[in-house]
């Protein structure tokens, strides 16, 4: 049983990653890939990606649709809670004022924090209420594609 259930999240989670890195995210696994994406010039999108019902459901789904935008982000970006989780707290070092969230995303410019959407504001609303609200996030802060 204990083998079985192992299996079903090693699917789980390989499901996930795929979803994100389909969704034109590139994966960040060690607390390098994570200084060197977040340190570059313009914005980047943090999706803080977990298994958790609410992440396939509601995140994923509005990380993928949120970036067909006039304003998008210069850098879309992941990090896996519970999977790599040295990377993950790397991330979460930049997300300074706001506790451990997963899912949840992180919007930064030029390397330091402008926004975040927790996981209150994405666990029980609609996908496209999430949408909305990182597309609010871009039209403040990110330039016209």
């Amino acid at each position: 049983m204990n083998m079985d259930f192992n299996l079903f999240m090693t699917d789980v989670v390989n499901q996930a990653r795929k979803e994100i890195v389909a969704a034109g995210y590139e994966e960040l696994k060690t607390p390098n890939e994570v200084e060197e994406a977040l340190k570059k010039s313009g914005t980047t999108l943090v999706m803080v990606n977990s298994v958790c019902g609410c992440a396939g459901g509601i995140a994923r789904p509005a990380a993928a649709h949120s970036v067909h935008y006039d304003k998008r982000p210069d850098h879309l970006v992941s990090v896996f809670a519970g999977q790599d989780k040295e990377a993950t707290a790397a991330a979460r070092d930049y997300f300074t004022g706001y506790p451990p969230s997963s899912p949840s995303f992180a919007l930064l410019k030029d390397g330091k924090l402008v926004t975040m959407i927790e996981r209150h504001e994405i666990e029980g609303h609609e996908p496209m209420a999430v949408v909305q609200k990182l597309q609010n996030a871009f039209e403040q802060y990110c330039d016209d594609l």
